[in-house]
């Protein structure tokens, strides 16, 4: 059943408001300046939790998590978010904000370790029979431009708290999370957070959970409001049948438990706890036969039937993710409501590390699964796919290779600290990692030596001897180790040889990195200024690599992408201020291209001066016409030795000839008509590096020229001296297409041809029109095709519905703020949840800051991705509206 912890008691009981860990003996010590305990080694794997708190922005994870640190004994105060003295948001931009930035992960105790000796006088409560269980939680960020920090602590996690605004319900940010952590195969339970304010409506949110969510909501609490519809004051369990009950105002360690029959001057409340577990153990009866045969052998009355059996159900399902079903909790955090029952839910409901799905590992092209890989099967398979020599020295050492293999480890975070250096999180799925152990990198194939271990507590540390499987943990200084790389330790490594084959190959599963959406341009304030922007640039993208850097060949400039325009502003706010680059942020340059609009006619150019004291002379033909027309062109050289050459988009086409002579004889003799030291090769590439030159810088405009054939013609008795050189002969060349290139110039004018880029938007049914409306008419794209969204990309079934009339939703008393749940209007619901696939071809300039809109218009909900297409035409009003901001006037 669901046993209070001993900072818990009764408001009548005596009162036990510890523990503070001052001094503590027989087996406990202070390893934390922030005063937590820890027992000696020994703990079991069963009694660990590795938790996460997911949820939309602003929904109360910190607050949450300030609380659990609280009750538990870890801070002696409680941290407050606008304040900015939380525990989990220390960066000073986190500070600064209000808003989790970086996933920070911190352990405790839950229910907190016992002292020998507590150094206040206050009387103790009875001790829990609930043993306490170490508790690694990560506090993630609910921003979706920080989806990214989300994604790689799911990645590593055993189990998940998502918590909602009872406010808001799901929201865009939820699904996505939900989802997220559906991929990797994570169990949830959900905690309403907020009941205590105007607005909140308990009912709305389950029924949000199971339309929006597409799971069933296992009611575990209901709200209690003051008369019915007064203060929010507690909750009633429908699994131990009991309600809690806290005083206003204090620090919500003290509250009530009462029993049913305790509340005399609440029986619509205790008549409503007891149809939440009739609800419940129907929920549970459908989905697991051993509720069925507790339903029976208590005389199918679902009040008799115990709280450990309906614990135990529960856990099944709740691990069991195809069950589908969800526990739902409720509470008020910042008014320190609902949060110690929430931790003995994650305590009794949540899967230790041995009861996860065993993690996928590869060696080389095999896959399998960790435990495959422990018993031997796994190398067995990779034998059999090696040459029979091989297989028999592999079958001989198969069993000493998993012996000698000590450690197997994910990095999942690098964090740089100023202090402390590279700071590489870790979770040890196989043996235990020790200090000083030689770890080897199978995904850069590199050692590396971890002469410290830590187990981190927000921004404090302590230093431990090792890091066992299931536990999460810290290395620092790896120069080398980034997000997703596989960390192994072997017995008898050494930094100079690999692991014996094929365990050098060993990699557990990677964490996906999401494509970025947003840029901005990356200055240096000056030249010498490079090498040390470049510098801090590597160390920030390797912290977070859903950052992204290249550069734009046309302009030179460095573009850093993220995930959206907040990303961008935390991202060069920590380059500019920690990392101490001298640089700056601005608007990224969209890169334009200029096109002929008709051929030219053939353009001689002679070259002839002096370089350097010394007389250079080369001569050259040349003429342009569209790519397009390149088979229509009159003017194509037909004669000699001929080549073509694409590069951007362009076209060049090289024509040696000799005189008047035929095209075979002229072949055979060009060799020798190419005075020395000139070879055919180099006539070649200077002709295409002046082509080149030519085009890099349009007449018109100054852009780059594209979709443009040059066709240069050399006749080596007229056009070669003993003077030429190549850089003559580079010179000819650029000056003859300049010349044919200002000659079509003149006549026809050049087209403006911008980038256009292939989109793909994911948005709701609901969205569909108004998403497709403005990419066609108000950023001049062109839509190709709207389809429904793959399922599989979703982790989960997204055409499977709950039939929300089978759901138990408790009454609302606030009947304003909840919506009908007419069938009619359910489905309606359920409808505008279908996501769609949205696909357009729209200009890059369009593009540019278009997430954030996207979200003003999809509530949040809509993502895309794009990637280049082409150049394209820019005409009409559009041509006229570019081409007077690109002047300026």
């Amino acid at each position: 059943m669901l046993l209070r912890p001993i900072t818990q008691c009764i408001l009548r009981a005596p009162i036990y408001s510890g523990p503070y860990p001052l001094i503590l003996k027989n087996g406990f010590k202070f390893i934390s300046p922030r005063g937590v305990c820890s027992q000696d080694e020994g703990n079991r794997i069963e009694k660990t939790r590795n938790i996460g708190i997911i949820a939309h922005i602003d929904a109360g994870k910190t607050t949450t998590t300030e609380r659990m640190l609280y009750y538990s004994g870890y801070t002696r105060r409680i941290g407050n978010v606008d304040e900015g003295s939380t525990v989990t948001d220390f960066l000073p931009a986190e500070r600064a904000r209000g808003v989790t930035i970086q996933s920070a992960a911190i352990s405790f105790n839950w229910p907190p370790l016992p002292t020998q000796e507590v150094l206040f006088s206050k009387p103790k409560a009875a001790e829990s029979p609930v043993l306490s269980h170490d508790i690694n939680l990560i506090d993630t960020p609910g921003h979706a431009d920080f989806t990214f920090e989300v994604v790689r602590s799911l990645r590593i996690l055993d189990g998940a708290i998502c918590i909602l605004d009872g406010v808001a319900g799901v929201e865009a940010q939820t699904e996505k999370v939900w989802h997220q952590a559906a991929e990797y195969d994570i169990p949830r339970i959900i905690y309403i957070n907020k009941l205590d304010r105007d607005g909140a409506s308990f009912a709305r949110a389950v029924q949000d959970v199971a339309v929006r969510l597409k799971i069933w909501p296992a009611v575990c609490q209901i709200p209690w409001w003051e008369g019915g519809n007064g203060r929010f004051m507690g909750v009633g369990d429908a699994i131990t049948l009991q309600a809690y009950q806290w005083g206003e105002g204090g620090d919500g360690k003290e509250f009530a438990v009462l029993q049913i029959k305790d509340l005399a001057t609440a029986p619509v409340f205790a008549e409503e706890i007891t149809r939440a577990r009739i609800a419940l153990v129907e929920l549970l009866s459908e989905h697991d036969d051993g509720m069925v045969e507790k339903f029976i052998e208590y005389d199918e009355d679902h009040l008799v039937i115990p709280a450990k059996d309906i614990l135990a159900s529960l856990r099944k399902c709740v691990i069991n993710n195809s069950a589908k079903i969800v526990p739902i909790f409720a509470g008020a955090s910042f008014r320190n409501i609902g949060v110690q029952p929430l931790l003995d839910a994650v305590v009794q409901l949540l899967p230790a590390p041995t009861e996860t799905p065993i993690p996928a590992v590869s060696l080389g092209k095999i896959t399998g699964s960790m435990k495959d890989l422990l018993d031997g099967r796994l190398i067995a398979e990779q034998s059999r796919s090696m040459p029979k020599k091989a297989i028999t020295t592999s079958k001989k050492h198969d069993t000493s290779l998993i012996r000698n293999l000590e450690a197997c480890a994910l990095a999942f975070k690098v964090v740089h600290d100023p202090r402390r250096g590279a700071l590489v999180y870790i979770r040890v799925y196989s043996g235990k990692l020790k200090r000083n152990t030689l770890l080897f990198n199978t995904n850069l194939q590199v050692s590396e030596r971890a002469q410290r271990l830590l187990k981190m507590y927000a921004s404090d540390s302590v230093e431990v001897a090792e890091i066992s499987a299931g536990q999460i943990g810290v290395i620092p200084g790896l120069k080398y180790a980034r997000t997703g790389d596989t960390l192994i330790s072997y017995t008898g490594s050494s930094p100079k040889s690999k692991p014996p084959a094929p365990l050098h190959l060993l990699q557990l599963r990677p964490i996906e990195v999401p494509p970025a959406v947003f840029f901005a341009g990356i200055e240096p304030n000056s030249l010498g200024d490079q090498k040390g922007v470049a510098a801090a640039l590597a160390l920030l993208i390797r912290e977070d690599p859903s950052l992204q850097l290249s550069v734009d060949e046309d302009s030179g400039q460095t573009l850093l992408s993220g995930m959206g325009e907040f990303h961008l502003e935390i991202a060069g706010g920590r380059l500019i201020n920690d990392l101490k680059a001298k640089a700056s942020m601005g608007k990224i340059e969209i890169a334009y291209r200029e096109a002929i609009l008709q051929p030219s006619r053939q353009e001689f150019h002679l070259f002839d001066k002096e370089i350097a004291g010394k007389r250079s002379k080369a001569g050259c033909i040349a003429s342009v016409t569209l790519v397009s027309d390149t088979n229509s062109a009159t003017n194509e050289p037909s004669e000699g030795d001929e080549f073509t050459l694409s590069q951007d988009g362009n076209q060049i086409t090289i024509s040696i000839r000799a005189g008047d002579r035929s095209s075979e004889h002229a072949a055979s003799h060009i060799e020798n008509l190419i005075p020395p030291p000139l070879t055919l090769k180099t006539v070649y590439t200077s002709l295409v590096s002046g082509a080149l030159a030519a085009l890099g810088r349009g007449i018109t405009h100054s852009f780059p020229v594209r979709n443009t054939h040059v066709y240069l013609t050399l006749d080596p008795t007229t056009h070669l001296f003993p003077e030429t050189t190549p850089a003559a002969l580079s010179s000819a060349a650029r000056i003859a297409t300049k010349a044919a290139l200002q000659a079509t110039t003149s006549e026809a004018g050049s087209a403006l041809l911008e980038l256009v880029m292939n989109v793909i938007i994911s948005v709701d049914e609901a969205s569909l029109g108004v998403v497709s409306s403005d990419i066609s008419s108000a950023r001049g794209g062109h839509i190709l095709s709207l389809d429904d969204a793959p399922a599989a990309g979703r982790g989960e079934d997204d055409m499977s519905r709950i039939d929300v009339s089978k759901v138990y939703i408790p009454p609302d008393p606030f009947h304003s703020t909840l919506p009908s749940s007419s069938s009619e209007e359910v489905v309606s619901n359920i409808d505008s949840t279908r996501l769609r696939t949205i696909t357009a071809r729209v200009p890059l300039k369009e593009m540019v800051g278009y997430l954030k809109h996207l979200r003003s218009l999809t509530g949040g909900r809509g993502t895309f991705v794009m990637s280049p297409d082409r150049f394209e035409r820019v005409v009409g009003q559009r041509e006229k509206s570019l081409l007077k901001e690109l002047r300026g006037y």
